[in-house]
């Protein structure tokens, strides 16, 4: 990786250019710069979410993703570099299946809501499709540079933080259980 930040106003992204990893500059314009600034707001967006109140498995699990989403940014920031290990996406794919094995079948569409904790999950899993589209589009634009890691972790991440939004929608620290807010579909209404 190229050289860490000792002073952070620098003043060499004054002519719209930042830095990448291999000390190489790019335009802030560009598909790179943008995927690891969707990145980097998904993890500040997962710092917020740790702010509120939740079950510690949940609190180390989403620890360990703002780990992994360092890796897959400082991987975004170094073309043709792999930081984003196997593993990191093996550990979203058996928390999807032990949170989900707990939760009842959706019937109906949920809305993003409910508690705060389960609203700002919502808000991480937007961002993380955001960030999918942004490495996607990189992907396509320099395709020798990109392997498939980061653009599966966040399709995973953001239908975890899905999974977690109704996990948090249940979770009461005085042992009650709450729900998610369904949508009150007109069409659905009808049917009925």
């Amino acid at each position: 990786m190229g050289k860490r930040l000792t002073q952070i106003a620098t003043r060499t992204g004054d002519d719209g250019t930042t830095g990448l990893g291999n000390n190489t500059r790019v335009s802030k314009a560009s598909g790179r710069p943008q995927a690891m600034g969707d990145v980097d707001e998904l993890n500040s967006h997962i710092g917020l979410l740790l702010c509120e109140d939740m079950p510690s498995d949940v609190r180390e699990l989403l620890i360990d993703i703002q780990h992994q989403l360092f890796n897959l940014g400082g991987e975004i920031s170094i073309p043709g570099f792999e930081l984003l290990k196997d593993d990191a996406l093996a550990q979203l794919d058996e928390a999807l299946a032990r949170y989900n094995a707990d939760l009842p079948r959706l019937q109906e569409f949920i809305l993003p809501a409910g508690t705060r904790a389960a609203a700002q999950a919502h808000i991480c899993r937007t961002v993380a499709r955001r960030a999918e589209r942004s490495v996607v589009a990189l992907g396509q634009e320099e395709p020798e540079q990109m392997r498939a890691a980061p653009r599966r972790y966040l399709n995973r991440l953001s239908d975890l933080m899905f999974v977690l939004s109704r996990v948090l929608n249940r979770y009461r620290p005085d042992g009650s259980v709450g729900d998610d807010v369904y949508w009150k579909s007109e069409r659905l209404a009808r049917s009925k």
